[in-house]
C-alpha cells in the first residue's frame, strides 16, 4: 500500500460475524456471497460490486461488511470498503472506527489534487482497508454525478482485488442510480417480514438488469440460519407454472425476469 494510508484501530460489532465470529454458521453464509464474487473475479475480471435495499434498515451495510471480512481471510487479498452513502453513513460505526469524518470520498471528489491514499484507512487486524465519507454537507446529486467518481474507481481497480462499495437505498433518492453507472454487479439485500412487496418491485425496475447479482435474503426466521442469499430465480416446472410455495420476493423477481429480454444474474 501507498505510504501516505493512514492505519487505524478498529472494534467491529458483534453483527459483523465475519470478523468476530469467523467460524459461526452465520459467517458461513456470507462466505456464499464470497464464492460467488471470487468466481465473478476470476471467470469474468469483476472488481467492484455495489450492496444495495430497497429502502434504509434492511441490513445492507452490514452485508456489505460480512462480504469483505470474507474476503478478507484470505491474506492475500487486497479489499476496500467505500461508504457512498452520504446521508447515512454507517461504515465507521460499525467498525468502531474513531474519528472518522475526513478525509473522505467527498473529499476525493471535491478536490482532484488528493489521490485515494489521502482517505484509505488501512484496519491491519482485519486485513481491510475502508474509505468513509467524510463530512457530507449538501448536493449529493452534483457529488455522485461528478465524473470525478469514475476516476477515483478506477485507481481503486488498479489497487484492490475487490472493492465493495456501500451504496444508499435505491428509493427515494437518486444517489444509488448515479453510483450505478460505474458499479460492475450489485447484491439487493431483502429484509425478511419488512421490505414491502411494492418497494421490492420498485427496487428491482431501477436496477439494471444485467448489473444484478442475486439478492440476499436478511433476517429470515427458519431455525437454521438468520441469512439466506439467492443468485438465480426460480423456474417454471413441468407444467409451466410456479410453485405458489415460492416466497413472494422471489416471485416479483422472477416476475421481473420474464418482463425483460436482458439477463439478470451472471
Amino acid at each position: 500500500m501507498t505510504s501516505g494510508v493512514t492505519s487505524v484501530a478498529a472494534h467491529p460489532a458483534d453483527s459483523l460475524v465475519s470478523f468476530v465470529a469467523p467460524a459461526s454458521l452465520e459467517a458461513d453464509q456470507y462466505r456464499s456471497l464470497r464464492h460467488l464474487v471470487e468466481r465473478l473475479h476470476r471467470d469474468a475480471g469483476l472488481q467492484v460490486f455495489a450492496v444495495t435495499s430497497p429502502g434504509s434498515g434492511e441490513g445492507k451495510t452490514v452485508t456489505t461488511l460480512n462480504l469483505a471480512g470474507s474476503l478478507a481471510q484470505s491474506r492475500d487479498a487486497r479489499v476496500l470498503v467505500i461508504d457512498a452513502d452520504l446521508h447515512r453513513p454507517a461504515v465507521a460505526e460499525y467498525l468502531g472506527i474513531e474519528h472518522p469524518h475526513s478525509p473522505g470520498l467527498i473529499d476525493l471528489i471535491v478536490n482532484d489534487q488528493l489521490g485515494l491514499e489521502h482517505a484509505e484507512r488501512r484496519l491491519d487486524a482485519l486485513n481491510l482497508s475502508v474509505v468513509l465519507t467524510g463530512v457530507y454537507e449538501t448536493g449529493a446529486y452534483e457529488l455522485l454525478n461528478s465524473r470525478r467518481l469514475e476516476t477515483l474507481l478506477q485507481d481503486a481497480r488498479r489497487r484492490y482485488d475487490y472493492v465493495l462499495i456501500d451504496t444508499p437505498p435505491l428509493m427515494p433518492l437518486p444517489d444509488c442510480r448515479l453510483i450505478g453507472r460505474y458499479i460492475e454487479g450489485f447484491f439487493l439485500v431483502v429484509a425478511a417480514h419488512r421490505t414491502p412487496r411494492k418497494a421490492l418491485a420498485e427496487a428491482l425496475n431501477l436496477l439494471e438488469p444485467a448489473k444484478l447479482i442475486g439478492t440476499v435474503f436478511n433476517g429470515d426466521d427458519r431455525p437454521l440460519t438468520r441469512y439466506s442469499t439467492y443468485y438465480g430465480h426460480p423456474q417454471p416446472g413441468p407444467d409451466g407454472r410456479r410453485s405458489d410455495q415460492v416466497a413472494w420476493w422471489r416471485r416479483a423477481f422472477t416476475d421481473r425476469r420474464h418482463r425483460s429480454s436482458a439477463p439478470v444474474s451472471r
